[in-house]
């Protein structure tokens, strides 16, 4: 599943080209998670704003054709995507025709969005701004962003205060903070030595601010590197992310760990495969 660095690389991977491009129209495939919530023709003649991501949602401000000025990005109506499970977007001058799988075209004077989702899990939705009607529902619950000046050991310790569940799955769970995934929860985990069964109330405050920490240079690098392609992700243009090629834990069971030579265990938490060092990682 596209995680937080791959939704935000995707992002910076065409904003900037769709940012002001007129809507030609708007196609609909087969249906995704949710329904559009509008006439697809509505939006035929607006212009894209400053694309924004929260989350793992992108969020396609709307300036529709006879406003006088913009409001902000969030305040305008726009559509809200989410990549689900197995969805990528592509941006092209000429992309060809849509293939089974090729479920949102957003045509414009720029290039054409289209949206590839073979699961199906994955969303396009109307809104009338960013934090009402479906939209404000689905990020409501959202916690801080990873880079969210707020976001400390201080804040991370007080919410996990009285969660006696794995430190690791407080983190998965996206109400404390958000980008945490599978993946990038086990690396930073590692990073800041804390074992990922270790209960999240039981962390001191410093342990909070060396994993907050390694949770924001865990997501920077991840992002820097273009994401991760475990499987068929690629950001906008077709490029492939190298994250995978650089991690510590992640992947890596019954290899031998880059600190200390110890072998690197996997276990299964919540569903999920948790990958860590026994030794350089403390309860």
């Amino acid at each position: 599943m596209p995680e937080l660095p791959e939704v935000e690389v995707t992002r910076q991977s065409f904003a900037a080209r769709i940012q002001g491009a007129r809507v030609l129209h708007l196609r609909m495939g087969k249906p995704l998670r949710w329904p559009l919530g509008c006439d697809p023709g509505r939006f035929e003649g607006a212009s894209v704003g400053e694309v924004l991501r929260r989350g793992k949602y992108l969020w396609l401000p709307m300036i529709m054709p006879g406003q006088v000025s913009a409001p902000p990005p969030a305040e305008c109506e726009g559509l809200l995507i989410h990549l689900g499970m197995s969805g990528s977007l592509t941006f092209r001058d000429a992309p060809g025709a849509a293939g089974p799988h090729d479920h949102f075209d957003l045509d414009t004077t720029h290039g054409l969005l289209r949206l590839r989702d073979p699961r199906r899990f994955g969303a396009v939705v109307w809104g009338p701004s960013m934090t009402a009607g479906l939209p404000g529902k689905l990020l409501e619950g959202l916690g801080l962003e990873p880079f969210d000046p707020l976001l400390d050991g201080a804040y991370l310790h007080d919410r996990l205060k009285g969660r006696s569940v794995a430190v690791k799955q407080a983190l998965l769970a996206g109400d404390i903070v958000v980008g945490a995934g599978n993946i990038y929860a086990c690396e930073a985990l590692f990073m800041a030595g804390v074992d990922p069964r270790t209960p999240a109330s039981r962390l001191s405050r410093p342990r909070c601010q060396r994993l907050i920490l390694a949770v924001q240079s865990v997501l920077r690098q991840a992002i820097q590197l273009g994401g991760s392609s475990l499987r068929d992700f690629r950001d906008a243009y077709g490029s492939e992310g190298h994250f995978q090629l650089a991690t510590q834990v992640y992947g890596r069971e019954g290899e031998p760990c880059r600190a200390c030579g110890t072998t690197i265990k996997r276990i299964v938490q919540g569903q999920r495969s948790t990958f860590f060092c026994p030794v350089c990682q403390k309860r």
